[in-house]
């Protein structure tokens, strides 16, 4: 007898006149699937390539998440976690200056989970290296990072607490060469159901792909940006198209670039000096527009402001009103 998913790896691999999209409960039945172990490991490495061939769908990646999500056992909150970080890229050229983004709106009494890797391609930072040079540790498990945050308004957890088997898939990189959906898909888990989701990306078309899956899934609040090293950190070198979800309605902004000429590369990559610039110990243009310009991008994000012009005002002002011993 064919086995069960043989279905779906012959949907995609009928070749250029036979191949099509899964459909929305397709894609999460094959997702359940996948996840629940009654998958052979090379229908799976089929699956995976035939879709990045084709690439991704909205609704499939509205389905993937949708089964994803499912599996995500949440503890009991004692407060809504306002905004979801997804963070999986490293970065390599510059700082992960967006977690001081995070930690500034944290500062101010709005509550950031961040997701992702804790490690992948050599040579990148990702951000448990950067949370230990401010003294900080990720959370073991939903559990614990529902506790920091309700006592620091932060917590990042990394993708193998959250699920192990979209870990382990997204480290089928390394053997296959290429990025997978699985890449997409865990960069919108939103694991705490946060009103508000932040992502950036890498590849071009994703920013629309991303932002068409969230309003399938009846996600609210959204921002997706072509982000310095593929995260969400607006590179202040370059203008930013922002795509946008505000009370469910699909925006599209272009926020202009911030600096005339572009900034080298940061040669050093130096983690120390995250906690240095939040102490005004050192001073960084480029790190600071950085901060700066992801925060007004979260701040819109949230409605917290009506336009990119007030959002970067308002970001302006937590950094100043900031209060520095939150990062002792």
């Amino acid at each position: 007898m064919e086995h069960p998913f043989a279905k779906f790896v012959q949907i995609l691999g009928k070749g250029k006149r036979g191949v099509r999209d899964l459909t929305q409960e397709e894609a999460h039945l094959a997702m359940n699937m996948i996840l629940s172990g009654q998958v052979e490991p090379v229908q799976l490495g089929a699956f995976l390539m035939l879709m990045r061939v084709k690439e991704e769908s909205a609704a499939e990646v509205a389905g993937f998440t949708q089964a994803a999500r499912e599996l995500i056992t949440r503890p009991a909150l004692p407060t809504e976690v306002n905004l979801d970080w997804a963070s999986y890229a490293g970065k390599r050229r510059q700082l992960p200056w967006y977690l001081l983004s995070a930690l500034l709106l944290a500062s101010h009494n709005i509550r950031v989970l961040m997701h992702g890797m804790v490690g992948g391609s050599e040579g990148r930072i990702y951000i448990p290296q950067a949370l230990h040079s401010l003294g900080l540790k990720p959370a073991n498990s939903l559990e614990e990072a529902s506790g920091q945050l309700a006592q620091s308004n932060f917590a990042f957890i990394p993708l193998s607490a959250l699920n192990s088997d979209l870990d382990r898939m997204l480290k089928l990189k390394s053997l296959l060469g290429l990025r997978s959906p699985i890449h997409t898909v865990v960069r919108m888990l939103n694991p705490l159901k946060a009103a508000t989701s932040i992502m950036g990306i890498f590849h071009p078309g994703y920013d629309e792909t991303h932002q068409q899956a969230a309003s399938l899934l009846g996600d609210t609040n959204l921002a997706v940006f072509k982000g310095e090293g593929g995260e969400a950190e607006r590179n202040p070198d370059a203008a930013c198209k922002v795509r946008l979800l505000l009370e469910g309605v699909a925006q599209e902004e272009e926020w202009p670039a911030l600096f005339p000429s572009k900034h080298l590369k940061d040669e050093t990559m130096d983690v120390s000096k995250l906690g240095k610039l939040w102490n005004n110990e050192i001073e960084d243009e480029y790190g600071k527009a950085s901060i700066l310009g992801t925060t007004a991008i979260a701040l819109r994000a949230m409605g917290l402001a009506s336009s990119p012009f007030e959002a970067e005002v308002k970001a302006e002002n937590l950094w100043e009103t900031r209060n520095r011993a939150y990062l002792k």
